[in-house]
């Protein structure tokens, strides 16, 4: 079912992606991105929210356009829909990015878990896994992921304001 939803949302982003990816394996933005997919699709099919929260992150954190980084979720939902781990993902980002660019990837995806106002098991060990993949503290995880709730608190209470 996962398969299906990941194929679909590939080809409503960019029909043409297929094998034609812009975006190849050695690309940290890549694996960045497909992680992020891979957390928001634990609990279900994306919301809108999701998909917002992942294009604005995308944009303002890699400095991307929205055409490109349209592009890049979709390269990145065929990579994850293909990956049998979250290892795969985790080396390419070793390889290119130093810790404090590691640890604001963990704080992307704890972005991403909040951004649908609620956190699951599932979605809380995957980025505690992704994180220890990564060499992110366990003392940094939980302040990122503090840090993103208090966010999405004050988030909510200036809408209701």
């Amino acid at each position: 079912m996962l398969d299906k939803l990941r194929q679909f949302i590939a080809e409503v982003v960019s029909p043409m992606a297929g094998d034609n990816r812009t975006f190849d394996d050695t690309d940290y933005r890549l694996a960045a991105t497909a992680l992020l997919i891979h957390v928001i699709s634990l609990d279900g099919e994306p919301s809108e929210a999701e998909k917002r929260k992942l294009h604005s992150l995308l944009e303002s954190r890699f400095q991307l356009d929205p055409g490109t980084a349209s592009q890049l979720i979709a390269d990145a939902t065929l990579v994850e829909g293909e990956a049998v781990d979250l290892y795969h993902f985790t080396s390419v980002i070793m390889r290119s990015v130093d810790e404090p660019g590691r640890v604001r990837i963990v704080e992307m995806m704890w972005e991403m878990v909040f951004a649908d106002g609620r956190v699951s098991e599932f979605e809380d060990n995957v980025v505690w896994r992704a994180a220890d993949l990564l060499g992110v503290s366990a003392r940094d995880r939980i302040d990122l992921k503090h840090r993103a709730a208090r966010s999405l608190t004050e988030t909510e209470q200036e809408a209701s304001s």
